[in-house]
């Protein structure tokens, strides 16, 4: 049976305290982060972010707080986020797979992808790294899971991928790691001192 992104979903794994993977407090963390680094790099405020796979769009919440005027935009499968927040949330409807196609107002200072590539089929990782690369004017937060982890959480439709073949797939489309999920293209490349790349 095809996995199903509703609303028992969303309920399951990010509203029910007992059982929920992702809290709010974890997710505003993250969103400091990936602001302070970016803007760090960028050397001015970050304007704009594009977030694939955003489900109900939690990250655009805590972007806004503290970049209240951020251009935020969703990207997401999930038909029931986007009957219900997709105008009111700026999430609009596709895939990590279908970047390419979507007609985005790129480049994105911030792209976030958060716990989503391990998702991700083999046939589309390529292609949408490629596509995000070429979306990407700033810092890429992308946020996968190994098969070298030990992860608690929804292991249906995952696909086993080592930490080596992630690296070798963002190195493919251009991406070079500064360290705790981030990574730069083209664009800030250069900007990065030896020492931040790895």
């Amino acid at each position: 049976m095809p996995k199903s992104y509703d609303r028992a979903y969303y309920e399951q794994w990010y509203h029910d305290p007992d059982r929920r993977v992702i809290t709010p407090a974890s997710v505003a963390r993250k969103a400091r982060l990936v602001l302070g680094i970016a803007e760090s790099l960028l050397e001015r405020p970050v304007r704009s972010v594009l977030d694939v796979g955003c489900g109900e769009g939690s990250w655009r919440e805590h972007l806004r707080r503290e970049r209240p005027n951020v251009r935020y935009t969703g990207v997401e499968s999930s038909e029931y986020v986007i009957e219900r927040y997709g105008r009111t949330r700026d999430i609009r409807a596709g895939s990590f797979g279908t970047l390419a196609s979507l007609d985005l107002d790129g480049p994105y200072d911030v792209i976030v992808v958060c716990d989503v590539l391990q998702y991700v089929p083999d046939a589309e990782l390529g292609p949408g790294l490629a596509a995000l690369s070429e979306l990407l004017g700033g810092v890429a937060y992308l946020e996968a899971y190994a098969q070298e982890d030990a992860i608690e959480g929804d292991r249906a439709g995952w696909h086993e991928r080592s930490a080596a073949q992630y690296i070798a797939a963002f190195g493919a489309a251009g991406l070079v790691g500064v360290g705790m999920h981030c990574y730069v293209g083209e664009a800030l490349r250069d900007h990065t001192a030896a020492l931040e790349r790895r």
